[in-house]
């Protein structure tokens, strides 16, 4: 069982219980996740993961798209529950991640912490972005990244996260040591539990999105 499921068993086994807006959740508070490239391959060779899709997200997310109808000719439709337009959401941050790749690979310094701050507090936004932080690292010639999710829906949201981060790692010039994930709340939605056991049985399932 790789890690990814093996933190999905554990929500499953141990989580508490919550209701909010979007309905009942099982979660695990202040948790942390710490993957290898051989984990990465094991996550993205054992879990369904929409990878043009997201490849295509990450693309528009750096380029400042906000335009909603844009994500939508990609084939990604699950932005238009907020409008027309992504206000103070991931575009708003991801477009100064070029530049700060661009910083990275030019300096390579082993003593500088590069962050990338997402989601700024009090700032109007119809989707705070439930990654909140970006740290990249580089120790003894390879890259340490590590995130800060202030909240991650664990059936869905998590896999897709891991991708992008493991996206935007390939994008520095140094090989990758490790990913690594704080996630301060990781939850499973009650209507995706059946699928969620499903899942670590071994066979093909399909999450509700939950919005």
């Amino acid at each position: 069982m790789n890690k990814y499921h093996r933190k999905l068993k554990d929500i499953l086994n141990f989580g508490k219980v919550q209701s909010n807006k979007k309905g009942k959740i099982k979660y695990l508070l202040n948790q942390h996740l710490e993957l290898r490239p051989l984990d990465l391959l094991e996550i993205f060779e054992g879990h369904a993961i929409a990878r043009n899709k997201l490849r295509n997200e990450l693309e528009l997310f750096q380029s400042g798209e906000r335009l909603t109808e844009r994500y939508r000719d990609a084939g990604i439709p699950w932005w238009d529950y907020c409008g027309p337009i992504l206000v103070n959401s991931y575009p708003t941050y991801f477009e100064k991640l070029p530049p700060l790749i661009k910083r990275i690979n030019a300096e390579k310094r082993n003593s500088k912490n590069y962050v990338l701050f997402l989601g700024e507090t009090g700032a109007e936004s119809n989707q705070q972005p439930c990654l909140s932080l970006i740290q990249f690292q580089i120790d003894k010639g390879e890259l340490v990244l590590s995130a800060y999710q202030r909240s991650s829906d664990a059936s869905l949201g998590l896999p897709a996260d891991i991708y992008h981060l493991y996206l935007i790692s390939r994008q520095i010039d140094v090989p990758l040591k490790s990913i690594s994930l704080m996630l301060a709340n990781v939850h499973i939605y009650q209507n995706n539990i059946k699928a969620t056991h499903k899942l670590l049985a071994g066979e093909k399932v399909k999450f509700e999105l939950n919005v």
